[in-house]
């Protein structure tokens, strides 16, 4: 369980960060829609974990990996926009977010049984 402190400090970086990716983030990636769907900071408060969610693309993989590329060109902006809340910038580490995408594949997955009839009914 995160402490308070953690917890203020995730959700501080989570605006930042997609503000950022908001106003910049087509410079980045391009044309992809990408949404910060979770922070979760270390007990140290020096690693933050950003979880994404990415959205018009095939390619999802891709717009981590040009984030990752340009990570100095974030962790500047992020250091810049946060240098009066926190003492030490976080390093970042970015992952895709499925969690949509697998629901999408189990509701899917539910109406294709519901139509076979292989579900039972509801009561």
């Amino acid at each position: 369980m995160p402490s308070i402190r953690q917890s203020q400090v995730a959700e501080l970086v989570k605006r930042s960060i997609s503000m950022y990716l908001a106003q910049e983030g087509s410079y980045l990636y391009g044309d992809p829609l990408v949404t910060v769907t979770n922070v979760v900071m270390s007990p140290d408060l020096l690693i933050a974990k950003v979880y994404l969610s990415v959205f018009n693309t095939e390619n999802k993989q891709a717009v981590i990996l040009e984030l990752e590329e340009n990570y100095v060109r974030v962790r500047q902006a992020m250091s810049i926009r946060l240098r009066k809340q926190l003492r030490r910038m976080p390093q970042f580490e970015f992952f895709l977010d499925d969690t949509l995408d697998e629901m999408y594949r189990l509701r899917d997955l539910f109406q294709r049984l519901h139509d076979d009839h292989q579900m039972g009914e509801e009561e």
